[in-house]
């Protein structure tokens, strides 16, 4: 039985990071490894040169007729998707569903699950995309469900994955389900990254900033901020800004769309991982200089934020 066919689909105004990952991870040969190796191929969804970011033009060997010659097993690689809102073409559209009814496997970066979306295969389905589309992808498609905080998802057939590098890490896991963890492993230590990342997406959110930066609950937040360690319950806070605890969760919530309690977490954890990414301040120092209160405070609180562990964190960020 010969090794699986991979197609990366091309098209103009080509995401060239998340292509390449496709590209680094199935084109290159791999005598190392002992193994009959992926095959793979581009195909382009539609005629001629191709622009690709970063003034790249990509001309590929194979159209869309390539598609109807995948079988079970085969895999499609969608990198990314020139635009959320533009619908992919249709004749696109009918290659992937009668692929998908041939059982061949799809994996997507970043933003290329909405090509999948579009096709109508994702129905019920779990996914992720980058961070910044998830909230987009939920609102355009209902019926999926969206695991925002992944770094990717496994849904059987459907493999996505987040933004960018996130990508690597999906197809990593595509390489140990066909291939196994040693395979994997010597494939990881070929592209310089770890075989598997802890943690999810979350980890690599921005804080949150509030709107207006004017108001009374703006320098509640700035004084916050400067303040973790002092007494930041909702009375303590309703006096400091002179209007009822009531009006402040109300308006708190209004202005940053999360109450009070789950802003002042994050901003400590933000905090934190800060101090985790600069410096070798013990853990200790960090649950002292951030306000948690305890050390299982922290711990707790940092897992559910960020998806991952102080020590993971740090091992992953230090000195970067």
């Amino acid at each position: 039985m010969p090794a699986p066919l991979v197609i990366a689909l091309a098209y103009d105004r080509l995401c060239t990071f998340e292509f390449a990952c496709a590209v680094e991870l199935f084109s290159l040969h791999r005598p190392e490894l002992n193994v009959d190796w992926y095959r793979f191929q581009v195909c382009a969804i539609e005629p001629g040169k191709l622009r690709a970011a970063g003034g790249i033009l990509v001309e590929a060997r194979y159209s869309l007729r390539r598609l109807d010659q995948l079988k079970q097993g085969d895999i499609i690689v969608v990198p990314g998707w020139r635009d959320t809102d533009e619908t992919p073409p249709e004749e696109l559209l009918k290659k992937i569903r009668a692929a998908y009814a041939r059982g061949v496997r799809f994996c997507t970066i970043c933003s290329g699950i909405f090509v999948l979306a579009a096709a109508g295969i994702l129905h019920d389905r779990k996914v992720t995309t980058h961070w910044c589309y998830a909230e987009k992808l939920r609102l355009t498609y209902p019926s999926l469900q969206v695991e925002s905080d992944d770094l990717y998802v496994d849904d059987g057939q459907i493999i996505s994955s987040a933004g960018s590098a996130a990508g690597l890490d999906m197809l990593l896991y595509l390489v140990r389900k066909d291939y196994g963890v040693k395979v994997a492993n010597k494939v990881a230590q070929r592209l310089v990254i770890p075989p598997h990342r802890e943690g999810g997406q979350a980890q690599f959110i921005p804080r949150p900033i509030a709107q207006d930066e004017r108001g009374r609950i703006s320098q509640l937040l700035d004084w916050i901020r400067a303040h973790p360690t002092r007494d930041l319950s909702l009375s303590a806070l309703a006096k400091r800004a002179a209007m009822s605890e009531r009006t402040l969760q109300r308006q708190f919530l209004q202005l940053t769309n999360t109450t009070p309690k789950e802003w002042i977490a994050r901003e400590r954890v933000a905090l934190a991982k800060e101090l985790l990414e600069s410096s070798s301040t013990s853990l200790v120092r960090i649950v002292a200089l951030t306000g948690f209160g305890s050390e299982e405070t922290f711990r707790r609180q940092f897992k559910r934020i960020t998806a991952t562990s102080p020590l993971a964190y740090r091992k992953q960020f230090f000195g970067n």
